[in-house]
Formats: C-alpha cells, sequence, structure tokens
C-alpha cells in the first residue's frame, strides 16, 4: 500500500481544512501529515488577523483546535520556510507539499503622497493590536483626525480599534501594551472612505452593526450619499445583505449627534487622489474626488475634489501574498500560479510571471496563496477540497523522498538548532494564556514576544500560572 507523507506549509485556517480534508477523503492510501509554520503558535489569520473585539469570529479556532487535538497531524511550530526548511528538504523527506501561506502583506495604493510619515498599512495595524510576535510592540498613535481607505471588514476592524475607547478593550485578550497605547491615543475622528456608494460595500452586517455599539463614539453619515439610483435601488430590493446594510445606514441618518467625544465619519463616492504633506514630510491632510452613480453600479468621477484634514491614514485596500524561495510566484496577484491547486511553472523555480503553464509536481497551493486574498471560510474549505482533490489523483507524479521516515525531519530539525515548537507546546502556551487572563478576569492575555512564546511551549521557563 502507498504511504503519502505530505508536508503543509501554513498552520492557518487553509492549512489546518487541507489536512482535515485529505485524512478524511476517500483514498487507497495512508497518510502522514506534517503541519509547519513560521510562528510559534497556529491558527494564522483567526489569531493575528482578527480584531480582539470579535469573539464570534474567534469561535473558528474551536474548530481548528478540534481537529489539531485528534492527534493525527504533526504540529511544528517556530519553522520558517526557505531558511530552517527549503524545498529541497521537503523534497527529501516527503511526497508532496502543500503551500497554504496566505496573505499577510498591504495591497498598495498607488497615490501621491502614500509614502508620507503617519501613512500606514492596515494589516501591519492589525498585526500590533493582535500581539503579533514580530511587529514592534508601540505604535505611533499621535493624530487627532485619521483616515481609514476601503470599505471592507478590515477598514471597520481597523476604525472600530481607533475610535474605540482603549477600557472598552480590556473584556477581550487586547495584549497590555496595545491597551497602554490606546488609551494614551488623542483621536478625536477617524474618517473611512469608500469609492463607491453604501450599496457597494464590501464589509458585513455584523460588522457594520458593531459601529452602533460603540461607547462614547457618534456616527456620522451624509445625506448626499444616500441619493440612490436604479441600479443601488435593485441592489437593496434584491440583496438580503445590502437590505440590511442600506437599513442600518439609514437609521443612523436618524440618530442624532454631538454629545460624544469621538465620531467615526463614514464618507462614501470618495475616490482617492492625494495625501499631503504638513510641510515637514508628515501626514497633513487627503484630498479625494467625489464619484457618483453611473447608472450601473458602478461610479464616475465628477471632477470635485475635497480635501479633510488628517494627521495619519491607514489603506486598508486588500492584502497580498508573499514570495517563496524556490517556487513560482505571480507579482501582479500576489499569488502562486496555479491551476486549481495545482502550481504551474515554467521550467524554472523561482521565476515571476503570471503565465505559468505547466505542472510543478509535488507542489500545491491552497487558501488565499492560491486565489488571492478573498472569501470566507466556506471558501477556504471547498478550496482546500479542490487543492487535496488534485493531490490524490496525482499519486503517479509525487516525489519519491530519500528519507520518508517520520524521524528524519526531526532529526534534521533538531541537526539545524531549530527551536521548534509543537501540539503539546502549543497547549502549554494556551493554558498559560488563559491562566494570565483569568487572573484579570479576561479570556486570555496573549504573550507576544517571539522568545517568551517559544520558552513556555518548549517548557524551558516555568509557566508562571
Amino acid at each position: 500500500m502507498t504511504k503519502l507523507r505530505l508536508a503543509i506549509v501554513g498552520a492557518g485556517p487553509a492549512g489546518i481544512y487541507a489536512a482535515d480534508i485529505l485524512l478524511k477523503a476517500e483514498r487507497n492510501f495512508d497518510v502522514s501529515i506534517d503541519l509547519f509554520d513560521h510562528l510559534p503558535a497556529p491558527y494564522g489569520l483567526v489569531r493575528y488577523g482578527v480584531a480582539p473585539d470579535h469573539p464570534r469570529i474567534k469561535g473558528i479556532i474551536t474548530a481548528l483546535r478540534d481537529v489539531l487535538d485528534r492527534g493525527d497531524i504533526r504540529l511544528f511550530g517556530n519553522v520558517r520556510y526557505g531558511t530552517d526548511i527549503t524545498l529541497d528538504d521537503l523534497k527529501k523527506h516527503y511526497n508532496a507539499v502543500i503551500f497554504a501561506t496566505g496573505a499577510v502583506h498591504d495591497a498598495d495604493l498607488a497615490i501621491p503622497g502614500i509614502e508620507l510619515e503617519g501613512s500606514y498599512g492596515a494589516a501591519r495595524f492589525v498585526s500590533w493590536f493582535d500581539g503579533h510576535p514580530d511587529v514592534p510592540r508601540t505604535w505611533p498613535l499621535e493624530a487627532k483626525s485619521v483616515a481609514v481607505i476601503g470599505n471592507g471588514n478590515v477598514a471597520l476592524d481597523v476604525s472600530r480599534i481607533l475610535a474605540k475607547h482603549a477600557d472598552d478593550l480590556l473584556p477581550t485578550e487586547i495584549p497590555a501594551n496595545v491597551y497602554e497605547g490606546l488609551k494614551a491615543s488623542p483621536v478625536t475622528d477617524v474618517h473611512v472612505f469608500g469609492r463607491r456608494g453604501p450599496t457597494s460595500v464590501k464589509f458585513t452586517p455584523l460588522e457594520l452593526r458593531e459601529l452602533g455599539e460603540l461607547n462614547d463614539v457618534d456616527i456620522i453619515v451624509h445625506d448626499e450619499d444616500f441619493d440612490y439610483d436604479d441600479a443601488a435601488r435593485a441592489a437593496v430590493a434584491s440583496n438580503k445583505q445590502v437590505f440590511v446594510i442600506d437599513k442600518v445606514l439609514n437609521q443612523w441618518r436618524n440618530r442624532e449627534t454631538g454629545s460624544a467625544s469621538r465620531r467615526l465619519h463614514l464618507h462614501f463616492f470618495a475616490r482617492p487622489v492625494e495625501v499631503t504633506d504638513d510641510g515637514n514630510g508628515h501626514v497633513g491632510g487627503f484630498k479625494y474626488e467625489r464619484t457618483a452613480p453611473d447608472g450601473h453600479g458602478g461610479v464616475v468621477g465628477t471632477g470635485e475634489i475635497r480635501e479633510v484634514p488628517i494627521q495619519a491614514i491607514y489603506r486598508a485596500v486588500g492584502y497580498y501574498g508573499s514570495s517563496l524561495p524556490g517556487i513560482p510566484f505571480d507579482k501582479k496577484r500576489g499569488v502562486i500560479p496555479n491551476r486549481e491547486g495545482q502550481v504551474l511553472w515554467k521550467g524554472e523555480p523561482g521565476f515571476e510571471s503570471s503565465t505559468a503553464s505547466q505542472q510543478m509536481y509535488g507542489v500545491y497551493a491552497t487558501g488565499w496563496i492560491k486565489r488571492g486574498p478573498v472569501g470566507l471560510i466556506g471558501h477556504t474549505k471547498s478550496d482546500a477540497m479542490e487543492t487535496v482533490r488534485h493531490l490524490i489523483n496525482d499519486v503517479g507524479n509525487w516525489w519519491r523522498p530519500e528519507s520518508p521516515s517520520e524521524e528524519s525531519i526531526l532529526e534534521l530539525l533538531d541537526e539545524r538548532g531549530v527551536a521548534y515548537t509543537d501540539l503539546d507546546g502549543w497547549h502549554r502556551l494556551d493554558q498559560h494564556e488563559l491562566a494570565l487572563g483569568a487572573e484579570q478576569g479576561r479570556v486570555r492575555v496573549k504573550v507576544v514576544p517571539r522568545h517568551e512564546m517559544v520558552e513556555i511551549s518548549r517548557a524551558q521557563v516555568p509557566a508562571e500560572l
């Protein structure tokens, strides 16, 4: 009987779901799966990309934990692909690899002034307030007026965290350094800008409603943004999600405002034009062009330019994947070129192209690094099913490793001095964080420094329970 030794690089939802789906799939061979991640803890963007005041969304972790805790998948954290292990190493020890490395960097916004001091990527800010170990512990929260560019859920997360009073985040797992930073923030106004109208937003009704629940924060919307055309009215009538969003926004139009100490402004029909300089190389304002409905669900420019004075700007216009050593990469889309998860190349690994044509046998992709940063958990599962189906059918083209034993990869990592973490180590870190939270009447307090995460996971220092 054939046995598949599979490596999966990336221990977020995409990688864990791929492992789970393969183990449950109909097949005529045994499977042994090793899951690698560059972070000491699993769960990827669910742990480090979801705002701490979203406990319902973080409930996804429960399902992921159930998969890992079955005991039929090995976890190796704090292992960097390309440094601690290479493609040649994987070929030596496994029959195939699935890359599930996601997309964690901010997409560019090509407008003048975006490089000024005080201009930030939303993804990096999210990593900071989520306690990502590779992000500096401090963040420059010095602006009274802030702009957030984008109309997706990340834009709302960033805006909500900026506008929310720090004390209202204390019941969550927000790290202490993040609380202190937000507590000292002088912000009074957060402006959210979207290029299209209210019926074309990309955020969900749940995210939108949460804005209206913020303590001591007025939500400001503008009547001029609600002069709908036929296409917008049709969207409200035909789409339940759009209907709910429209209903919430119109309720806010009738709210009394003016008593709160902070304001969150929603600007629609606003196309980014320029970030202006305050004269000292720092963000001083945001210029945008007023757009208008084009009658077909899109917008056209009106030529009217407006400017809002700000001291900081966050771009939340999408995520972008990272290239991986030895693996083809599409620079335009920020993904690994693939056909339904089968990685494609032109014969030279590491090339950068969007026109790859032949299959790179033994190499697969799933999740955002496969399809781009779109879709929710449901898409991630169907994505993994597609990739796993091809992996199973490609049995004749798997690698033939020299050293496929399960012990051999442990020997390799030990030989290289890699301080890897495993599932038992994650359980130790998890219990440590929960205990820290219990001491303060909170659900969890995250350990942020990487070395502390590793030490606790590897039981090199006693967990202070």
